[in-house]
């Protein structure tokens, strides 16, 4: 399925008709001004790095494949958008005030952005902080993006999220369950109850105090993301 009838599927899907009373009508993909802020934003993402080659081009066209009739304005568009990542901003601000009602579509749009950064292979630091400006001007969460971060790039063993075994946006209710689940589950009173040795006894400790650090972390982070947000 191409991404332009994804998204359609998603905003008809998800989406209550009121809360997309603001959305241009019809399905994005017919949105001229849809089409032409993607294919920057795309574009331009290319470019991040520092280089714009075919990789990123075949990647932009996998994902975010215009109709054949528009094919050849929207590569026009994307060789000009190309040669600077200057402007990109706008292009996002623009398409987050028309979307604004359709988080879920602005969220496929990162995704598909996401699948243009790995298309040589790597994502340097330049094209996640651009990704990351993105999500901030498309108004998602800092913990969504961390989700879409995790689930293209991988997430570190060391990350609290993997650790706990919940996705980064969960809600605070579905994290606190998930370390009460996995610190029982670890608790080292279990190995001394069934009595194990002691060096499993402190492979137990060590797991438990890594669940309580990474539950800590977490809640620690959402509490100054709550702060920054409120400030």
């Amino acid at each position: 399925m191409t991404f332009w009838r994804n998204i359609a599927s998603i905003a008809a899907r998800r989406l209550d008709l009121a809360e997309c009373a603001e959305c241009p009508p019809g399905p994005p993909g017919q949105d001229p001004a849809f089409s032409t802020a993607v294919t920057a934003l795309g574009a331009k993402l290319a470019k991040a790095d520092g280089s714009a080659d075919g990789h990123e081009f075949e990647a932009f066209s996998q994902v975010f494949h215009p109709d054949p009739a528009s094919e050849q304005n929207i590569h026009r568009l994307y060789d000009l958008a190309r040669q600077t990542t200057h402007g990109f901003e706008s292009y996002a601000k623009r398409l987050a005030k028309r979307y604004r009602s359709c988080p879920q579509l602005l969220e496929d749009v990162l995704d598909g952005l996401f699948h243009i950064a790995k298309a040589d292979g790597a994502v340097t630091q330049d094209e996640l902080d651009y990704l990351e400006r993105v999500a901030e001007l498309f108004g998602l969460s800092p913990l969504a993006f961390r989700r879409l971060s995790a689930t293209h790039l991988g997430a570190g063993a060391d990350d609290p999220y993997v650790i706990l075994d919940v996705p980064a946006d969960a809600e605070d209710e579905v994290v606190r369950k998930a370390w009460k689940s996995a610190l029982s589950d670890a608790h080292p009173d279990r190995a001394r109850a069934r009595g194990l040795p002691a060096e499993f006894i402190e492979v137990a400790e060590a797991k438990a105090a890594a669940i309580n650090a990474a539950f800590s972390t977490v809640m620690r982070e959402r509490r100054e993301l709550g702060l920054a947000a409120a400030g």
